[in-house]
């Protein structure tokens, strides 16, 4: 698996409490890119939050001003250790231009926990 760094939403970002927005934002033009393999991988354990929801948005402009929710996903804490993966394995279709991965915490405040988020060049996981 190929991790490209212009294609990366996350690399190795803590993810604390609230609604946090991916570090990177990545602009891929419009038009369809639901073929492109993602990963959304857990690299340090979470140990206090109740779960983790990862939620993909798109938007026509980069301050995301106007988005739109593609696709969504939570994992309990019990799941959130290091080389667990998020169920999204595609970009979901509707891009709009612009993407980024917006993380929820439920429950306490989380002290450790850390995710990588980025297209990869292939999934040995998943056939294309």
């Amino acid at each position: 698996m190929l991790l490209d760094s212009q294609n990366l939403f996350s690399d190795n970002q803590a993810i604390t409490t609230g609604s946090i927005n991916s570090d990177n934002t990545v602009c891929f033009g419009k038009g369809d890119v639901s073929f492109v393999p993602l990963l959304i991988q857990v690299v340090s354990d979470f140990s206090n939050l109740t779960s983790l929801t990862v939620k993909i948005q798109t938007s026509e402009t980069e301050d995301f001003s106007s988005n739109e929710e593609l696709a969504t996903s939570t994992l309990e804490l019990a799941e959130l250790k290091s080389g667990k993966r998020f169920p999204i394995s595609y970009l979901p279709k509707g891009n709009k231009g612009y993407m980024r991965i917006v993380y929820s915490v439920d429950g306490t405040q989380e002290t450790t926990g850390k995710i990588t988020a980025g297209v990869i060049a292939a999934d040995e996981n998943n056939s294309l």
